[in-house]
């Protein structure tokens, strides 16, 4: 491989964009975890599969953020450090990001239920936290990471310039993950959407019969649904990481474009952010109760009351009084 590059000076006005894209995305996967926590009849195993999603990429973000902020100039303890959070954060999210994919094929297109998806989710955290772990460890005691240039990042640390085997590490503690992953999402991604299609078809002709069933299902499986669209916010993130990544093997000018710099800090920053603004303000059901958590926290104003105190709701009448009462979890869902 040729020698390396001069370093990529990030000026002042890309490091703040961005450092705010780390911070969005940052606030945007505390907001999921934290609807995750607040509302547990939310806590379907799909979403709670963004929730580890969102944990890594929230560990990604915290660990960008120091990286951008110190703009390291050589292979410190905390350039050393730094690296190692974020290829860890980084891989783990490529990891859970297929898992979620795999899930929805073999929930959605095999109907998988029960004990098997209980053994599924085992598997995943073995496999997303496990080998990216691993990973990391064997790079960090070979003393593979370390200062990069920025030409293969943003500001952050990475794969030492030093290492002569670079481009393999390289490889392994993230640009071959990415790369498989672009291959798995679509194509799971299709088969999931051909299948779906294919169903509505076959039901097309009994729907006076099923309509009612078939309603209830939709409103069921709205949120894995749109879990599919993760996969397509993954490729439109990462997709600038890989090309900037294939400039510096090739050895181009073009790896220090600032459009394509920031291009490749806000895709490497704003996984999480892009999950909030899809499954939480995107989404009816918790974008209601989180408004009513806010409204519920804003003071208001005490209504004037008479000096006969407030007024006494009517007595319900005897046939109201019998009717059955439905709290609100069994109100009909939106």
């Amino acid at each position: 491989m040729p020698p390396p590059p001069p370093p990529t000076v990030l000026v002042p006005s890309e490091r703040a964009v961005v450092l705010l894209s780390c911070v969005l995305s940052a606030v945007g996967s505390g907001l999921l975890i934290t609807t995750h926590a607040l509302w547990p009849d939310l806590r379907s195993l799909a979403r709670r599969l963004l929730l580890f999603l969102s944990l890594a990429d929230l560990l990604s973000a915290a660990s960008y953020f120091y990286g951008v902020l110190q703009d390291f100039e050589d292979s410190s303890w905390d350039c050393v450090l730094q690296g190692a959070l974020s290829t860890f954060a980084n891989t783990s999210s490529f990891f859970w990001t297929v898992a979620i994919a795999l899930y929805l094929y073999l929930s959605i297109v095999r109907t998988a239920r029960g004990p098997e998806t209980g053994h599924l989710l085992w598997t995943f955290h073995v496999v997303s936290w496990g080998v990216p772990l691993a990973i990391t460890v064997a790079a960090v005691a070979l003393k593979k990471i370390g200062y990069d240039a920025s030409d293969v990042s943003v500001g952050w640390c990475w794969i030492n310039l030093e290492a002569e085997d670079r481009v393999l590490w390289m490889l392994l503690t993230g640009k071959l993950w990415e790369l498989l992953a672009y291959i798995t999402l679509p194509v799971l991604y299709l088969l999931i959407r051909k299948h779906i299609h294919r169903a509505r078809e076959e039901l097309s002709e009994y729907r006076p019969i099923v309509s009612e069933v078939h309603r209830l299902q939709r409103h069921t499986s709205v949120a894995d649904k749109k879990l599919v669209l993760i996969p397509l916010i993954f490729i439109c993130l990462r997709v600038w990481s890989t090309v900037r990544f294939v400039l510096t093997l090739c050895g181009s000018p073009a790896v220090r474009m600032p459009l394509l710099v920031v291009l490749h800090g806000i895709g490497n920053t704003f996984q999480g952010g892009a999950n909030c603004i899809m499954f939480v303000f995107c989404t009816r059901a918790v974008r209601t109760r989180l408004l009513s958590l806010c409204c519920c926290c804003t003071p208001q104003p005490p209504a004037a009351e008479s000096l006969a105190g407030p007024p006494k709701a009517p007595a319900p009448s005897k046939s109201e009084s019998q009717r059955p009462r439905r709290t609100p979890n069994q109100l009909p869902s939106t």
